[in-house]
């Protein structure tokens, strides 16, 4: 009897190489990171890797994860983000900038048919599971947003999905939206992983996107929302990226917040921030500053 596969995977970029995670077994792959993660139909072209080499019973191996350092799961490739996807997304960028008198755009954003795409970070700026993720300390109102984050591949297709957190200044948006760059992009402004999550078909809508933060051990703030809450469907974000850019070597692609804490809700250095994601895993990091 032909045992039933999983129809979803996972690769791990770790400190002891890349590692595939399917039902429940692990295997090293030899590969070059862009190379594998560009793969025409990455989903069928890992289940024929893994069929070979449980055939040959080859590659398998054990991990201790006490002992394997999870690095992000990208190589070569940007970082860009999508904002005001969410109505809570809206809302909360219209309360932020009513000083500045600039809300309405955040309105009018959100019922265009064109979305908001941003330049976020390049690898060398994204956090890992476990690092810290920084705050500005020219801002007093940091706030992380997690997102559902896509892999879009050389040719444009979604290949695969990561857990993000998109670290924003609000007050600095909020004075003025041309300050976006300044909230958005400086060191450790991103988290991704910990994992590349692969499945068979498209991700669920029904999927849940979860975070927990807890500052001297007790949780100060948690929320949770469902993809389906999104406006902008993930096709449509991945072709307005794609219009008039080229990525070779494919791109990230953070997909917007609709989990956005209270007005007076602000990290603090230590603070302790997990985000979930059904089927991906939870993406962990510590709040620090930029020495």
């Amino acid at each position: 009897m032909m045992q039933k596969t999983s129809n979803s995977m996972k690769l791990f970029k770790t400190s002891i190489g890349i590692i595939l995670e399917h039902n429940n077994e692990y295997f090293s792959l030899f590969f070059k990171w862009n190379e594998l993660i560009n793969y025409d139909n990455l989903f069928s072209f890992l289940l024929n890797q893994t069929s070979e080499l449980n055939a040959r019973h080859a590659n398998r191996i054990e991990v201790d994860w006490e002992k394997t350092k999870i690095f992000v799961p990208i190589g070569e490739q940007e970082v860009w983000a999508a904002g005001v996807t969410y109505l809570r997304s809206r809302d909360a960028r219209m309360e932020e900038s009513k000083v500045s008198g600039s809300s309405d755009c955040y309105s009018k954003v959100y019922s265009a048919e064109r979305p908001e795409l941003f330049f976020k970070a390049l690898a060398h700026r994204v956090a890992a599971h476990e690092e810290k993720v920084f705050i500005r300390k020219d801002s007093k109102w940091n706030v992380p947003e997690p997102e559902l984050t896509l892999f879009i591949n050389s040719k444009g297709k979604i290949a695969g999905y990561t857990i993000g957190n998109d670290m924003s200044s609000r007050d600095i948006e909020g004075e003025n939206p041309l300050y976006l760059p300044q909230a958005k992009v400086y060191e450790r402004s991103a988290a991704m992983g910990p994992c590349l999550y692969i499945p068979e078909n498209e991700i669920s809508l029904d999927t849940n996107i979860s975070i927990d933060i807890k500052r001297d051990g007790l949780n100060v703030f948690s929320g949770h929302i469902q993809l389906n809450r999104m406006k902008r469907s993930f096709t449509e974000l991945a072709e307005y990226l794609f219009r008039e850019c080229e990525f070779d070597k494919g791109c990230f692609l953070m997909t917007g917040t609709g989990v956005v804490p209270p007005n007076e809700f602000s990290l603090a250095e230590d603070d302790e921030i997990e985000i979930s994601i059904d089927n991906i895993g939870t993406l962990s990091n510590i709040v620090g500053y930029k020495k």
